[in-house]
């Protein structure tokens, strides 16, 4: 059980993040006790790194070891060093979710409040990247993911609650343009977004129902061939899937947070398993000097499992 304390401005935050950079141990209800072969081995369960935040998003692993995360309802992004320490990189992120790191090392978000995706640079400078476009301006953009050419694409499901007929988007921004491609409309709320490790395919997922689409990316970034690539497991009659962010290995297994857990499928669509941590869980990400630490971010607590799989062979996500 966490004891609070205060901030100084009133609000609430568990005892841990007074003590940065200490790994503590919690109760989790962990997959199955055989694990899942290749991914996690038998008996083991994620651990809570940190806890007392208020919704933690948009994990990062970067090029050190550490990794980068978001906390989007107090506008912070924090770092979490390769010794274990973590600190503010960046604050008014204007309710940054998702991030990602292009080949300089910048820093690009996902600002959900500010309408845009926008890159930080090493001395602190924010760039705005796009705001969409003056007939499709960005509602909500959520998560991101960025291909070998520099280019991005980004999921825009728009605020809650949900309105009927209200555009939710999947875009692409190549490198230098300022206007993104629409290349999908089709997705009841697109949220996780994956490239596989040959960036010849994008994976999406929807929050709101059991499916997680595939398409066939182009030449020009544009996609073709949607098509389910697999459905959820151990959802609730009636009740949303929660499908949010995700990631991938280097053997092509996509991660899906999900509101069972954090589900794994191989590259074929196959279902392998779930993880669990002790919250529900809305994002995840390779991370650790070999990438075989998986990190989910879970509401109030920044999670790690010690996997047998291992991260994508480049930067970030």
């Amino acid at each position: 059980m966490r004891t609070p304390y205060r901030r100084a401005n009133g609000g609430r935050i568990g005892l841990g993040l007074a003590a940065l950079g200490l790994l503590f141990a919690f109760p989790a209800s962990a997959q199955a006790p055989g694990g899942i072969p290749g991914v996690v081995a038998p008996g083991v369960q994620p651990e809570l790194v940190q806890e007392g935040y208020m919704f933690v998003e948009g994990p990062v692993g970067t090029a050190d070891g550490g990794l980068l995360f978001s906390e989007i309802r107090v506008s912070k992004t924090y770092r979490l060093d390769p010794q274990g320490k973590i600190s503010v990189a960046r604050e008014n992120t204007n309710g940054a979710n998702g991030l990602a790191l292009d080949k300089n090392g910048d820093l690009i978000s996902a600002e959900g409040d500010s309408h845009r995706i926008t890159r930080r640079s090493a001395n602190g400078t924010v760039t705005t990247l796009t705001e969409g476009t003056t007939a499709r301006p960005l509602l909500a953009p959520n998560d991101l993911i960025l291909d070998s050419k520099g280019g991005i694409y980004f999921t825009d499901p728009g605020p809650r609650p949900i309105v009927p007929g209200r555009p939710t988007s999947v875009y692409y921004l190549p490198a230098g343009a300022k206007e993104p491609k629409l290349v999908d409309s089709s997705i009841t709320r697109p949220n996780g977004i994956l490239l596989s490790q040959d960036q010849k395919t994008l994976i999406v997922d929807d929050t709101v129902g059991p499916d997680v689409f595939a398409f066939d990316i182009q030449p020009d970034g544009t996609l073709k061939n949607k098509r389910v690539f697999a459905q959820l497991h151990d959802l609730v009659a009636g009740q949303e899937s929660g499908a949010d962010g995700s990631c991938i290995d280097r053997d092509d297994r996509a991660y899906i947070t999900t509101a069972s857990g954090v589900q794994v499928f191989d590259k074929s669509g196959k279902y392998l398993g779930t993880i669990k941590a002790g919250r529900q869980a809305a994002n995840c990400a390779f991370a650790g000097p070999d990438k075989k630490t998986l990190y989910l971010t879970a509401r109030e607590g920044l999670y790690r499992v010690r996997v047998l799989s291992q991260g994508p062979n480049r930067l970030g996500k």
